[in-house]
């Protein structure tokens, strides 16, 4: 039974408390569901098939002399042969999407009708699956790719959870600032209506405020395992009083070397929760957080149909003796068909460089680093992703989590750390069947 008084659903229009963004965002920035025939996206730059150009032979990359990865990551020496492959141009799959229908979800009509404005009709395979499990209150273990709806998959059913009953508490721990504010903005345009408030907490923003916002009643905390912490420490955030928690990207999170920060957290919750985790893979160290805090869980793994890097056309720039890689760069961003680029560097020093560089040759750009001011990365992303920027300069860890429809180009302008860095990289091009340039910048 829905009450007025007992229920979160209700007719009257709330808005929910945010920690640092300060306003409802009715957008959303990640793949929810299948949108229907009358909300098909509109079609994106041309795609980059046919001949691959040409950049010269392969040569041995720049030695990496970045600075060590949180957590004892080591750098590896990546043959420059490994940057270079063809897009697999494949015939078209017939991907099979559920007939299900999220209205045939026992979901309140308020939360429903979200979905529904969203122009979602069916439900992607991780939501098809999980959705069920845990709604009836299991563990669930979700192993699927990013931009496969994951996030919706456990936002509808943890939703429906509390606007049935209000004491409930959910915690979502990612492994960056931009999946938060992702996560947020999701939440907030299902909300609408609905009397369920949310705080996100994470660093770069004003502490105080979030602090201002837990001290209210929210249902929703969604943050980062650094800013979570400093919350405990101050006594303003009790983890045991939260009886959902949700760990999003944990392949991420431990590659960042995030998997003791994991522990401590799991450690406060109250013993009896239910705990969903969701990842791309599952390696050793995965699998010892899954059993520290996952009881009897269902396990549901979505398959992807093809490998992201399948669908990016892969080459080295060469570098020569006497010339610089800015040198290479400034006419390459010129070329046709060079449309949205985002260019990775080692050091948020080399982000700052190069685009006060690119700024002053012309080129409308911005940077994401784990130095910029929240409000500045949010500003360079929205940017980027409406075209008001044509080049994104990032880093390696503040570009995790960021989703940014429509990018043509990844540059390496610094090699990668590592080979699952690259992968990383050049996975954010390429995207919803579009071909994507992966270049990377190598001596010779």
């Amino acid at each position: 039974m829905f009450s007025p008084v007992s229920s979160a659903f209700s007719n009257r229009p709330t808005r929910s408390r945010f920690g640092s963004s300060g306003s409802r965002s009715g957008g959303s920035s990640r793949p929810y569901g299948r949108p229907s025939a009358g909300h098909a996206s509109s079609a994106g730059p041309r795609s980059f098939g046919g001949r691959r150009p040409s950049y010269g032979a392969p040569t041995r990359g720049f030695p990496n002399r970045g600075p060590a990865r949180r957590g004892g990551g080591r750098s590896e020496n990546i043959a420059s042969s490994r940057y270079i492959r063809a897009a697999i141009l494949k015939p078209v799959e017939e991907v099979v999407m559920p007939t299900t229908k999220y209205a045939d979800f026992p979901l309140h009509e308020s939360l429903l009708a979200n979905i529904l404005k969203k122009g979602y009709i069916h439900p992607t395979p991780i939501q098809d699956e999980a959705i069920p499990h845990i709604m009836a209150g299991k563990d669930v273990v979700g192993i699927a790719n990013t931009g496969t709806g994951k996030t919706g998959a456990f936002l509808i059913p943890t939703i429906e959870k509390i606007g049935h009953n209000p004491e409930t508490k959910a915690l979502i721990v990612v492994p960056t600032r931009e999946l938060a504010e992702q996560i947020q903005q999701e939440l907030s345009s299902l909300t609408v209506g609905i009397q369920i408030y949310s705080t996100l907490v994470i660093g770069g923003a004003s502490m105080s405020r979030q602090i201002t916002s837990l001290r209210r009643h929210t249902h929703f905390v969604i943050g980062t395992p650094g800013r979570i912490k400093d919350l405990i420490e101050r006594k303003v955030l009790n983890l045991s009083a939260f009886s959902v928690f949700v760990l999003d990207e944990v392949d991420r999170m431990v590659d960042m070397g995030f998997i003791q920060d994991i522990k401590y957290l799991v450690s406060l919750l109250p013993p009896v929760r239910q705990s969903l985790f969701f990842s791309a893979t599952i390696s050793p160290a995965i699998s010892q957080v899954m059993s520290v805090f996952l009881k009897d869980p269902v396990t549901v793994r979505i398959k992807s149909t093809s490998s992201t890097a399948d669908n990016v056309n892969q080459d080295v720039v060469r570098v020569p003796h006497g010339k610089t890689k800015w040198d290479m760069l400034e006419p390459l961003l010129k070329q046709n068909g060079v449309v949205k680029t985002l260019i990775f560097v080692r050091t948020k020093r080399g982000a700052d460089d190069l685009t006060t560089k690119l700024l002053r040759a012309g080129v409308q750009a911005g940077s994401i680093h784990g130095d910029k001011p929240q409000r500045a990365r949010q500003i360079a992303i929205r940017s980027f992703k409406d075209y008001t920027l044509d080049v994104l300069v990032a880093t390696d860890v503040a570009a995790r989590g960021i989703d940014i429809p429509d990018i043509t180009h990844v540059i390496n302008y610094d090699e990668p750390a590592t080979y699952d860095d690259y992968v990383h990289r050049i996975g954010r091009t390429g995207r919803a069947g579009k071909t994507g340039q992966a270049l990377t910048f190598v001596a010779g």
